[in-house]
């Protein structure tokens, strides 16, 4: 291991008192955005969560993003180079341990669209993954790229979700239709799994069928099974105003949600609906002073689901991927442009998802229905 930046000071007794500690790995997210400075304020302000993590990128690029967060009167925190995953089991608390990558490109101006800096977040992505499938780390946590990068990039995938569940699929030697993913965001008074994710509405609601909901529904109960221990309640939401008054509004939660819905519960689901999607969240939404009725709400479409767990604290969501033979979470919001570089930028969301990707690591089965 190269401590790069003293004044870090190794640990001979490190290595054994994370032996225990799941190895994560993180990816640096696009470059140009808040992602590399989320990670080294992670690393520099919650060192025991940060037990056993590193982060996949490129040297200078964190080195910037370093020196970016540095508070007046205090050093640049240091950074830790690695050959292995395994370097971070010893690697000094409040040090930025990294795994460079080779052939990344160095630190592209802030708060703009780079083609390569899309194919650097892609790379990081794609690295980690692999690493997850080979079980060489247990799982990871990626930072937040910019979705026009990757498209800059000639990236075909739009998102982490696809881009994921195109790896499973290839380590496991089947089509992407057989590698079925679908998205949770989660906190601690809410979680939201999605039918559909990164689509046009109009093709949200073409996606609205028996068979994506039945097969959204499995996935959502076998995932929430592991990690609670117990049988989830799933309150369903309807796609359209008041769930569709019977027929008045639209025929989708008569003709699609509902026999899902039906479908499920004969296999042992606790489902229930459809609701109407302006009430359910509230439904199942948990307060210290009152439990939720459901443990998750099965929305329709990204923007559904989705809202109403970053207006309760985009700070506190975690983004999970359900469904994938490995465990994967990120942060629930994106690259900040407008922010990146400042080091004002909060990790409360980025050490959130790897606290929770260390329980989904510790979970008795992977996150696959």
């Amino acid at each position: 291991m190269d401590h790069s930046a003293a004044p870090a000071v190794s640990h001979p007794d490190r290595a054994a008192s994370t032996q225990g500690v799941p190895l994560l790995a993180i990816t640096q997210g696009d470059p140009a955005g808040i992602g590399p400075e989320i990670v080294a304020k992670a690393f520099r302000d919650a060192p025991d969560a940060m037990q056993g993590c590193f982060v996949v990128g490129e040297v200078e690029t964190l080195r910037r993003a370093a020196r970016c967060i540095v508070r007046p009167g205090e050093p640049s925190l240091p950074l830790a180079l690695m050959q292995s995953p395994e370097d971070a089991r010893t690697a000094p608390p409040r040090c930025l341990a990294v795994l460079p990558l080779p052939g990344l490109p160095g630190p592209v101006p802030f708060g703009a669209v780079h083609a390569q800096a899309g194919q650097a977040a892609a790379d990081c992505v794609v690295w980690a993954a692999r690493a997850a499938l080979r079980g060489e780390v247990a799982g990871l946590v990626t930072a937040p790229l910019h979705k026009e990068a990757l498209s800059a990039a000639g990236v075909y995938f739009p998102g982490h979700t696809e881009l994921l569940q195109a790896e499973a699929a290839r380590h496991a030697g089947v089509p992407i239709a057989d590698m079925p993913v679908r998205m949770m965001l989660a906190s601690d008074e809410l979680r939201t799994v999605l039918v559909s994710i990164h689509v046009a509405l109009r093709d949200a609601i073409d996606a609205v069928t028996p068979q994506n909901v039945l097969r959204t529904l499995e996935i959502t109960h076998a995932a929430l099974r592991r990690s609670l221990g117990r049988d989830p309640r799933i309150g369903v939401a309807g796609l359209n105003p008041h769930a569709g008054e019977g027929g008045l509004f639209g025929r989708e939660e008569i003709e699609a949600i509902a026999p899902a819905i039906a479908a499920a519960r004969g296999r042992g689901i606790d489902a229930h609906g459809p609701y109407a999607p302006d009430t359910v969240f509230m439904r199942a939404r948990s307060t210290p002073q009152r439990a939720g009725e459901f443990d998750v709400v099965l929305a329709m479409y990204h923007d559904q689901g989705l809202i109403p767990v970053k207006y309760l604290g985009v700070d506190k969501g975690v983004n999970v991927t359900l469904g994938l033979p490995l465990v994967r979470t990120s942060p629930d919001h994106g690259t900040a442009f407008d922010i990146a570089g400042q080091g004002i930028a909060d990790a409360s969301s980025l050490v959130e998802a790897v606290r929770m990707a260390r329980r989904l690591a510790a979970a008795p089965a992977p996150l696959s229905a």
